[in-house]
């Protein structure tokens, strides 16, 4: 027996749920900067959600949260109430199962797709649909098996574009060994379900095996893939992941030492950990433990661990589902207190955002500059502008409309990088709407923009607000992100950076 029992895009649509939203600092007896995030700032963002279970992200930085039982998507934007923007049919929730792991097309821009992994009454599926018409999917891979346990369910992109799904042995052992199952698997392929010519096992999907029940997967910056794993009755694990490789289930659970299999780089007891969402940034991974009831943090580089894993939110939030980083910089992590397993208060389910750390104001920003990871080549290392270039009309003076904004560049690799405004306002009296202009040096162009809108007439860019972020009260601020490619670099400072508020 399993050891783990009883377990704005389509607004013509929208419907608002009963959830809170809360914005709340909580402070916390933790470090204060923890993987390059103020774990002593965080902010309870969204409640009363039910059984959160993936996240994925908008183009204009807005979340979409999958939830398990009732098979809905619910689109969350700190601040603003969660929003159900579709309910997936076919699903069929029963015990582990139901709507799980959730993925926004890399061209989402142009084709409004969106992937869900879910269990039908016969099986676990992938399956891809338009929000404005979930009713009408497209089976990208069915047949995957299901149970009441072990359903694996995490999906996502890769930095290589293609599409990654982890599955679970559906409390059939012998499925992780068997390469003709995708059960135990973790599998990877083309974003309409074809097989990569690349892939390790000719015409087939499986990239990794070996695995009992995978729920987290995140990739570095130099594209290394880890995983989390449940373990059974004595220890889980953290995986780098390489492709065709052997990960010993259900031979091996843990460190075994066998030539055949590769061990996990990291271990925890089952009680602490029973880790699920996995996310990535500063040469940290953050497993969402659901039994441990905790954040892991775990230093990592070039697929080896580096240091000691710690924990944070221990015993805070309850048990942890999802842990992912935001276009805005920031760490989300889900709860999952009413899958019942858990304690749940009043207001759980949860989204919890942990900003990163160095800034003064809880309100969201860019990422810092992390260190660059050893393996790291050196287009890859991170630059930082220099101080921010303020508009004239930025001074506070009584009774105008002043904002400022500042440019930042958070990450970058080779013919691209990351970016982020944060635009402030400045003045003394609330404003509606804001505009940001500045010319970008050295033939960088800007691919993808959220938390707001941009035109670019050569290197001259001008970023306006959304509807839902033009109003500002005096001090507060917001964020817009992009990725942008490049042919002369991505250092240099735009110049000038000016803002307008009216």
């Amino acid at each position: 027996m399993p050891k783990r029992l009883a377990a704005a895009v389509a607004t013509t649509l929208s419907a608002v749920t009963t959830a809170a939203v809360l914005v709340v600092t909580q402070p916390l007896p933790t470090s204060a900067a923890t993987g390059g995030f103020d774990f002593t700032r965080a902010q309870v963002a969204t409640t009363g959600l039910q059984v959160p279970w993936g996240i994925a992200f908008l183009p204009d930085g807005s979340a979409l949260v999958s939830e398990r039982d009732t098979a809905a998507i619910t689109q969350v934007r700190p601040g603003s109430a969660p929003t159900r923007v579709a309910t997936v049919p076919n699903v069929a929730p029963q015990g582990e199962g139901g709507l799980l792991g959730i993925a926004v097309s890399p061209t989402y821009a142009q084709d409004q797709w969106v992937y869900a992994y879910f269990s039908s009454a016969s099986d676990n599926r992938v399956v891809r649909f338009r929000l404005d018409a979930p009713q009408t999917q497209q089976v990208i891979l069915s047949g995957i098996p299901r149970a009441q346990f072990h359903n694996g369910g995490r999906i996502a992109f890769g930095p290589d574009g293609m599409l990654y799904v982890t599955t679970g042995d559906a409390g059939t052992s012998a499925n992780a060994q068997n390469l003709n199952s995708p059960g135990g698997k973790i599998l990877r392929m083309r974003p309409d379900g074809t097989v990569p010519a690349d892939n390790p096992f000719s015409g087939s999907r499986v990239y990794s095996y070996g695995h009992r029940n995978v729920q987290g997967i995140a990739w570095d910056e130099s594209g290394r893939l880890y995983a989390s794993e449940f373990g059974q009755n004595t220890w889980d694990e953290i995986n780098y992941i390489q492709p065709g490789r052997n990960y010993g289930w259900p031979t091996c659970e843990g460190m075994c030492s066998d030539s055949r299999f590769t061990d996990p780089i990291q271990t925890w007891s089952t009680s602490e950990s029973s880790p699920s969402g996995l996310a990535y940034a500063n040469s940290t991974l953050f497993a969402a433990a659901l039994g441990g009831r905790r954040l892991w943090t775990l230093p990592v580089s070039a697929g080896s661990r580096t240091g000691n894993a710690a924990a944070e939110f221990q015993g805070t939030y309850g048990r942890l589902r999802i842990a992912a980083v935001g276009p805005d910089g920031w760490l989300w992590v889900a709860t999952s207190n009413r899958d019942g397993r858990g304690a749940p208060t009043g207001d759980d389910d949860r989204i919890i955002r942990v900003p990163p750390a160095g800034g003064s104001s809880p309100s969201p920003s860019p990422p810092p500059s992390p260190s660059p990871s050893p393996s790291a080549s050196p287009s890859a290392s991170p630059t930082v502008s220099p101080s921010p270039t303020v508009s004239p009309s930025a001074s506070p003076t009584a009774g105008r409309r002043a904002c400022s904004a500042a440019y930042e560049i958070s990450n970058q690799w080779p013919g691209g990088f990351q970016g982020g405004l944060t635009v402030r306002n400045s003045g003394s009296t609330p404003i509606s709407s804001w505009s940001v202009t500045f010319t970008f040096p050295n033939g960088q162009s800007i691919t993808q923009l959220w938390g707001g809108r941009y035109t670019q007439s050569g290197s001259t860019v001008t970023v306006t607000n959304e509807s839902w972020n033009g109003s500002l009260a005096p001090g507060a601020s917001t964020t817009a992100g992009f990725t942008a490619s490049w042919s002369g670099g991505a250092n240099g400072t735009p110049s000038p950076v000016t803002c307008t508020a009216s």
